[in-house]
């Protein structure tokens, strides 16, 4: 079997494999470190490569497998992790300056999950710095590119994670998503990603952007991927994949198209292909109708506020001793929010809460909503450091506008690849649910996924 072949196998496929002993996990592992030597230098997806310890990781499941013990539901699957997530003798970098390094002596809970199932750490992912922005333009590291087009963002903060995914680096990734970092870079590199519902996943061990605002959750090639290493991040038993079965039908099922803002000023080609993708799911069998969320456009304004006060609260020391250290984009953002109130911050929170009843009112029309993830496909990266900071900030109201309603309210939020525009750039479609009603949004993106058949597409990185 080619390294090829196994770079873009499902983690599904792979664990059944390497279980069966039909390949072994060392032979999986190079199959990928091979990869990620030739095209790390072309994506810069990594900000480390954790060769020794995903090859022991190997060898220890390997053994099991020889010696008939048991092991996990993600045996030998390569999984990367965002670089401000802990990984137990690894530095946590955060993308950010050296000073700010620190080495982690413990799994944050979901690796320790993911590790426990059997997955194997090949690397950290690059991200915007500290979690904070969505181009991934990074000072200290410099950019991710887009496996698509490498003139292009991956979108972000999880921008590495994608574009790992994408370009077949890695099975899965850990993203993080504070107001669109999982399901924006899943959109622009034609992956799918889940923002859970908040607090499904553990957060603890990760680097904090807004506390009150930050997910974490999977990236991968499959919504049926994505859905079994949610299982496993949430520990959810052996780490079975709920609700999705072998051929997915939506007969009677309700999507609600909120048109109202969530589907105003899209891209045109953007739009084109999130309808046909709705259009899909009519012919699935699922009942389409317009609904309405009165008040979605306030949900920017809300998260910025609370996202800006929870995000200087955690720098603020550092924001006293090191303030040269943070790239001029971030410095931007954390030095705004020393400007709010503690009653601009008490409002903002108010006004979640009256908006989370407006968006579980929408439901009572629907099982779930639908909309493009994004308003536009990647734009070009802007590598002048004068002028990357104000596109950084443009960026991220734009890339946001459909994403942030989702962390503000804390509800489950799938993007899943919906076609390409004619310059050959990946779109997302973006399924919402009800709290904790996971198995409903991926039962749907997994029907969509299996009749267009997008996730069949890969990039080819020059």
């Amino acid at each position: 079997m080619s390294g090829a072949e196994i770079n873009f196998m499902s983690a599904i496929d792979i664990a059944r494999r390497v279980r069966r002993a039909d390949i072994t996990a060392r032979q999986v592992v190079e199959a990928f470190l091979s990869r990620i030597e030739h095209l790390q230098p072309r994506l810069n997806a990594f900000t480390q490569i954790l060769s020794d310890i995903a090859l022991d990781q190997a060898r220890s499941i390997d053994e099991a497998v020889r010696a008939g013990r048991p092991v996990g539901p993600l045996a030998g699957v390569p999984v990367a992790v965002k670089d401000i997530v802990d990984v137990a003798g690894t530095a946590t970098t955060a993308a950010s300056h050296p000073s700010f390094h620190r080495q982690a002596a413990a799994d944050a809970p979901l690796v320790g999950r993911l590790r426990a199932a059997g997955a194997i750490l090949i690397g950290k992912t690059n991200l915007h710095e500290f979690a904070y922005g969505v181009t991934n333009i990074n000072p200290h590291y410099g950019p991710a590119r887009n496996p698509w087009d490498r003139t292009r963002i991956p979108g972000g903060s999880s921008g590495g994670s994608a574009a790992a995914v994408a370009a077949g680096l890695c099975v899965g990734a850990v993203g993080t998503d504070t107001g669109g970092s999982i399901r924006i870079p899943a959109s622009l590199c034609g992956v799918a990603g889940i923002k859970p519902t908040y607090g499904l996943v553990p957060t603890g061990g990760i680097v904090p952007l807004s506390w009150s605002l930050d997910h974490a959750g999977p990236l991968a090639r499959t919504v049926r991927d994505v859905a079994l290493f949610l299982a496993v991040m949430a520990g959810r038993g052996e780490g079975r994949a709920e609700g999705i079965g072998s051929e997915e039908k939506l007969s009677g099922l309700r999507v609600g198209v909120p048109r109202a803002f969530f589907w105003e000023r899209v891209d045109a080609e953007v739009e084109s292909l999130a309808a046909a993708a709705v259009e899909a799911l009519r012919d699935l069998g699922a009942v389409v109708r317009d609904v309405e969320v009165p008040s979605a456009s306030y949900a920017g304004n809300v998260a910025g506020v609370v996202m800006s006060v929870e995000a200087t609260a955690f720098h603020e020391l550092h924001l006293r001793t090191h303030l040269e250290d943070y790239g001029e984009d971030l410095r931007t953002r954390l030095l705004r929010g020393l400007f709010l109130s503690g009653t601009d911050y008490v409002t903002g929170l108010k006004a979640r809460a009256f908006l989370r009843q407006e968006f579980l009112k929408a439901f009572a029309a629907c099982d779930v909503l639908a909309m493009p993830t994004t308003q536009v496909p990647a734009s070009l990266i802007d590598e002048e450091p004068e002028s990357s900071a104000g596109t950084s900030l443009a960026m991220s109201v734009q890339l946001t506008r459909f994403t942030s309603p989702f962390n503000v309210t804390g509800l489950p939020a799938l993007s899943v690849p919906c076609g390409f525009t004619k310059r050959g750039l990946p779109a997302g479609l973006q399924i919402v649910g009800r709290p904790h009603d996971e198995a409903v949004v991926l039962r749907v993106g997994t029907a969509y996924e299996d009749a267009a058949r997008w996730h069949l597409r890969h990039p080819t990185v020059g």
